[in-house]
């Protein structure tokens, strides 16, 4: 399966992206200076969190987020996050549960690394991983959002139930995301972009926890739509 080949496919989205991304940067650069205020004075260490990820064709991009976690946490666990690690500040806990930590990719979509919507990019260690199928997703620019992210929006929570979770992950978190993802690349348009957008805040605005059991439960986005 391949990226549609339409022209917002090869121009409409990366104008929407660098529109987008311009207005976000000015609209919420309050938010941007309170986030960054409160990261500084409740933790120490720097405010943006840097993380190599894999972008399109395989190139590798820095990032960025408002910081989460610890100073040096990727050197004391896995790259994933489940819900109730101990890496996590107190102040990152609420970052990460509203998703403002995910602000400052704006400047990633700004500068080309990412889009608005598309599929999320992993760190290396876990596109080595990836099967032939899925690595069509690294023809095309990873973004802040898409069918997966909203499908899986519990996944910490999912995966703090259980002994091993970045095994977990692997085992059965990870090729289904990407299988999803894989899905979003033939059907994505102006249209259904926009559609993931609203649905992605809307999300957000309606995150409650959640609770299940050990076995992997995903959500259908019918049910919500």
């Amino acid at each position: 399966m391949h990226p549609n080949n339409s022209f917002y496919a090869r121009v409409g989205k990366r104008v929407l992206d660098v529109i987008c991304a311009s207005a976000g940067l000015v609209l919420v650069s309050p938010l941007l200076l309170l986030v960054a205020l409160l990261v500084k004075l409740t933790s120490p260490g720097p405010i943006l969190f840097r993380q190599g990820r894999v972008g399109k064709n395989g190139k590798l991009f820095e990032i960025l987020k408002f910081r989460s976690m610890r100073v040096n946490a990727e050197n004391e666990g896995p790259p994933i996050t489940c819900a109730g690690d101990k890496r996590v500040t107190v102040i990152g806990a609420w970052l990460r549960r509203t998703k403002l930590d995910e602000l400052p990719q704006f400047w990633n979509v700004l500068v080309g690394d990412m889009s608005l919507v598309g599929p999320r990019p992993e760190v290396p260690k876990y596109v080595a991983l990836y099967s032939k199928e899925h690595r069509v997703l690294l023809s095309v620019r990873p973004g802040i959002t898409d069918p997966a992210t909203i499908e899986y929006r519990h996944e910490e929570e999912i995966l703090g139930m259980h002994a091993d979770p970045e095994e977990f992950y692997i085992r059965n978190v990870l090729d289904q995301k990407l299988s999803v993802s894989v899905k979003y690349l033939s059907r994505f348009s102006f249209r259904y972009d926009l559609w993931l957008v609203f649905q992605t805040v809307w999300a957000v605005l309606n995150t409650r926890p959640r609770t299940t059991d050990s076995t992997l439960e995903t959500d259908n986005l019918g049910a919500w739509d």
